[in-house]
């Protein structure tokens, strides 16, 4: 027992170094680092050293309340960052990945499900709920930058926008087929009352203390007497103590906590947008986030090596993970942009990014302890599989992509700026 405590110990700060160096070392290579952690996992757990398997499908509670976590600092973190206002024009680019490009994806996904890999209806739509959404903790390095940074163009700011509130947004079909898992076993009419209950009812109540909340931290933090408003603290903690309050209230009075948080980080910004100590509390979400997430991806790749994740891995599933990255996905979020001002290339950037990762494990772990589905085995292989291609292929193109988006962005100012010159010459001459 001392000697397991020993290990864990070194092994526990070991990864909370590798947390800070690998980035940096990382920054220029062809690599990301979640492909780093699960390759430290894997090796780690097949190392006949190793004394524990992790397995996610046999310790769901556990698996659960870990993905929850790192999800909700990662929505706060996004939210602080995006530095651009609400409005129906400003975020047309998200409405349109949400209202459009997330729904056409479960039911993609749910079809495939269903016919290729043989699930029953609920299973074939949990299974697509949770590969839905863009994942908040994996896509950071396609988001917008820190608050106040510049770095929001409208190709970061869509997968930032789109991951803080598609997680939340995807809970609705996810209690959709934990409806119909029920009422295949008892019977029951389920569907007005998920359509009364879990969407209207939960959206509403999530957006509303997201909002009610958010607003009055944002008086508490920034604007309360000059003694005593949180602000002065400099402390970054707050964030977590906001992100876990806020959550705790909205599912508390059954709202989606995930929208609650997300929102609730906008309006905290909106209260007072420039203020520095954002970049504090932006900051301590980011590391806390970024340790969370190697802890889980470590475990990850020991469960794909050690723990026999993909024993239930068919031809099937990997047709169906290949459909699912490279065709599903990228027609969806391609065509739902059709119409917009955004570029060929800065579009065809956001439809590929739909990135897969802890949202899904979450996602699974909660709902297959909610209802009965077929299949568990065949769901979580197929799954996994989808998350590892989408870690390494993303996380291989995310820095060739970025950078090209960045080149154009520049030319594309330089050209502007060169426009307005030459206009201005020619009013001067013409004087």
């Amino acid at each position: 027992m001392g000697d397991s405590y020993i290990l864990l110990l070194i092994g526990f700060g070991a990864l909370v170094l590798l947390t800070a160096w690998l980035p940096m070392v990382l920054s220029e290579a062809p690599l990301s680092l979640p492909i780093a952690c699960v390759g430290i996992g894997a090796a780690v757990f097949a190392s006949p050293l190793s004394g524990y398997v992790p397995r996610p499908d046999v310790t769901l509670p556990a698996v659960e309340r870990l993905t929850e976590l790192v999800i909700l600092i990662s929505l706060m973190g996004a939210a602080l960052k995006i530095d651009r206002k609400i409005g129906w024009r400003s975020w047309m680019m998200t409405w349109r990945l949400l209202a459009i490009a997330m729904p056409v994806t479960i039911l993609a996904l749910s079809w495939l499900g269903y016919t290729m890999l043989g699930l029953g209806a609920a299973t074939a739509l949990l299974l697509g709920a949770a590969l839905a959404p863009t994942d908040p903790v994996l896509a950071s390095d396609v988001q917008v930058g820190p608050p106040k940074s510049g770095e929001e163009d409208d190709t970061r700011f869509a997968l930032t926008s789109e991951a803080g509130l598609n997680d939340g947004l995807a809970f609705p079909f996810v209690m959709c087929a934990i409806a119909m898992a029920e009422a295949g076993r008892t019977g029951e009419p389920w569907l007005l009352r998920w359509l009364g209950i879990e969407v209207i009812l939960r959206l509403s109540v999530g957006v509303g203390i997201g909002v009610l909340l958010g607003y009055a931290l944002g008086w508490l933090v920034f604007r309360m007497p000059n003694r005593a408003k949180l602000s002065r603290t400099g402390d970054g903690f707050v964030a977590l103590g906001i992100t876990v309050t806020v959550y705790g209230i909205a599912e508390a009075l059954h709202g989606y906590g995930f929208v609650s948080v997300f929102v609730a980080g906008l309006a905290l910004r909106a209260a007072e947008r420039n203020h520095k100590y954002h970049q504090t509390l932006h900051d301590f979400s980011e590391q806390l986030e970024r340790l969370l997430m190697m802890l889980l991806l470590v475990g990850f790749g020991g469960a794909i090596s050690s723990g026999g994740l993909f024993n239930a891995l068919t031809w099937s599933s990997v047709g169906y993970a290949v459909l699912a990255i490279f065709l599903v996905r990228p027609l969806a979020g391609w065509l739902c942009l059709s119409g917009t001002t955004c570029p060929p290339t800065e579009r065809a950037v956001i439809s590929f990014f739909g990135i897969r990762g802890l949202g899904s494990i979450y996602y699974l772990a909660y709902a297959l302890q909610k209802g009965n589905f077929d299949k568990v085995d065949v769901v979580w292989s197929t799954a996994a599989f989808i998350i590892l291609i989408s870690i390494v292929l993303h996380g291989v193109t995310v820095t060739p992509m970025m950078r090209l988006i960045d080149r154009r962005q520049r030319r594309g100012i330089a050209a502007m700026e060169s426009k307005k010159l030459a206009k201005r010459q020619r009013e001067r001459s013409s004087d």
